[in-house]
């Protein structure tokens, strides 16, 4: 890890959304260490400040990838780059997927808003080489079509299975409404044999993550990621604690089994 931010500049900017913005960034001097699929880096915009950013993208050349939605300062302040704009980033941190734990497994990868961001390298990867991996399930919610990441891809995310739903539906709109844990019922996975992958609002990962155990998905192989106020990302700070945890140095992704115990007390 690296915990001097280093120089990148903003080489490709895409409006997802009214208010999210997927900018690729490539490193203006010597590249960051590789990041693996769920850990996070800390961008800081100058004169602003920095925050923590999943990556939802990497490439061989060091580029990185990260999907922002506006919204505090720091955030509202990446959006607007323009290309050419410098940021500074330092990582990588936190802990990752586990993929090379999943080779062999059936794959549910369930997103929430947002949250569909750190798990498109998931998708990246199994889709780089499908035969190493059971079948690939995509489910991903969001408030409403307007709200949905990633549309150019996401066709392609739907084969084996894939589906994504919506709270409130637009005129027009003919696909699914619902919370996306009503699509678990249609997945196709064996439990005994399946790596869950989840990351969205805190209530929809409880939700998630109650319905696989049920189904008979081992606890330690529902993996969620979750979120706190991280400000050092080295552990030292303590804004990001829940329960024993320092969720920059031992999250974000944490097995369910772990997290079940946390999440079930109020506002811990």
């Amino acid at each position: 890890m690296t915990l001097v931010p280093g120089p990148y500049r903003v080489v490709r900017r895409h409006r997802e959304t009214a208010d999210t913005v997927t900018i690729e960034l490539e490193p203006a001097g010597a590249p960051l260490p590789p990041f693996a699929p769920g850990q996070f880096a800390m961008v800081y915009a100058f004169g602003v400040g920095e925050i923590p950013l999943s990556v939802s993208r990497t490439a061989a050349d060091g580029r990185l990838t990260h999907t922002v939605r506006a919204a505090g300062a720091v955030s509202r302040a990446l959006c607007g780059l323009p290309v050419g704009a410098s940021v500074g980033v330092r990582g990588p941190f936190g802990t990752g997927w586990d993929l090379p734990a999943a080779r062999g497994h059936d794959l549910l990868v369930v997103a929430g808003g947002i949250g569909l961001a750190p798990l498109r390298p998931v998708i990246d990867a199994v889709l780089a080489e499908p035969a190493a991996y059971g079948r690939l399930n995509v489910l991903a919610g969001a408030r409403t079509p307007d709200d949905l990441l990633y549309g150019a891809e996401s066709p392609t995310w739907r084969r084996p299975f894939g589906a994504v739903t919506v709270d409130r539906p637009r005129d027009g709109w003919t696909g699914r409404v619902g919370v996306v844990t009503a699509l678990l019922g249609e997945a196709r996975f064996a439990p005994d044999r399946t790596t869950a992958f989840v990351c969205g609002p805190e209530v929809m990962i409880r939700a998630t993550a109650r319905q696989l155990t049920h189904r008979g998905v081992r606890a330690d192989r529902v993996r969620i990621s979750l979120e706190r106020n991280m400000r050092c990302a080295t552990g030292h700070c303590g804004h990001c604690q829940l329960g024993p945890l320092l969720l920059c140095r031992d999250g974000p992704v944490v097995g369910y089994d772990l997290a079940e115990p946390l999440l079930t007390v109020r506002e811990l």
